[in-house]
């Protein structure tokens, strides 16, 4: 079998934290990803919104069959599984707090563009945390 090799960020800043980046391992896991290694958890504060809940986020390298999109589709379901709820940003926001969030931030170092896909993740190496996760890999 062909296997991709995929990064992805997961982030979380509401409920029981380090029991969501341990779940959506276990969900990244039963939908067919076989991580092989991730960074520590590191504690952040939200980026480009307001709240008062500290983020905790994780970088995961893993091995998978799916093209792009299905592996979208796989961790759109696994949010919503989770309990994932998007909620309308503050004016002048773009995000909100959140259960789980799950981002690809490459799959096989390739370029990818569609209207529903882009990778390399677009805005997250203009994130410090997102570059020091990577630079623990």
């Amino acid at each position: 079998m062909l296997y991709n090799h995929v990064v992805l960020l997961l982030g979380t800043n509401v409920g029981d934290k380090k029991k969501n980046i341990e779940n959506a391992h276990v969900a990244l896991y039963s939908v067919g990803l076989l991580i092989e290694n991730h960074t520590i958890v590191l504690e952040n504060q939200p980026v480009e919104f307001t709240s008062e809940n500290l983020f905790f986020n994780q970088i995961i390298e893993a091995k998978t069959s799916l093209s792009p999109i299905e592996l979208l589709k796989k961790i759109k379901k696994i949010e919503q599984d989770m309990g994932r709820k998007y909620a309308k940003p503050l004016d002048g926001e773009i995000y909100t707090d959140r259960l789980i969030d799950i981002d690809i931030l490459y799959y096989n170092r390739i370029n990818y563009v569609s209207k529903d896909l882009v990778i390399p993740h677009p805005r997250a190496f203009t994130r410090k945390f997102v570059l020091d996760l990577l630079s623990m890999l």
